[in-house]
C-alpha cells in the first residue's frame, strides 16, 4: 500500500509470498487475530496463518549468530519461496532475491518458513 509505512512488514510478506494481495492479508490476519484473541500482526497469529498455509517453520542454526545475513540466506536458497524474521522485521525470499520496502540485506535472520 503506502511505501513509507513500516508497520506491515508481516503483511507484506506474506502477500508477496503467496501472492495474495495487501488487503487479503490484512482481512485474513485481522479475522484470525480476533478468534485466536490477538493482534493480526503478532507472532501467534502470522505463525498459524503461515502454518495454515502449509509453511513449515525453522530455526537459523546459531553458528555466526551475528554474520550470517539476509543476503546470505538469499544465496544459500536460490530456489523457492521464503518468510524470514529478524526478530523486528519480516520479509520475503523468493528464488533466491528478497522482497522488502528497504535494503534490509544485512539484517540477520533468526528463522524461517518454507512451503
Amino acid at each position: 500500500r503506502n511505501n513509507n509505512s513500516s508497520g506491515d512488514c508481516v503483511i507484506r510478506a506474506i502477500s508477496k509470498a503467496s501472492n495474495q494481495s495487501w488487503d487479503n492479508i490484512y482481512w485474513d490476519l485481522c479475522d484470525l487475530g480476533y478468534i485466536l484473541g490477538d493482534w493480526g500482526n503478532s507472532n501467534l497469529v502470522w505463525d498459524t496463518y503461515l502454518r495454515n498455509l502449509n509453511f513449515k517453520r525453522h530455526i537459523i542454526p546459531n553458528t555466526c549468530p551475528n554474520c550470517y545475513t539476509v543476503e546470505d540466506f538469499c544465496y544459500d536458497n536460490p530456489y523457492g519461496v521464503f518468510i524470514i524474521a529478524t526478530g523486528s522485521h519480516v520479509l520475503a525470499v523468493i528464488d533466491g532475491d528478497y522482497y522488502d520496502s528497504w535494503n534490509s540485506g544485512n539484517e540477520i535472520p533468526i528463522y524461517y518458513y518454507s512451503r
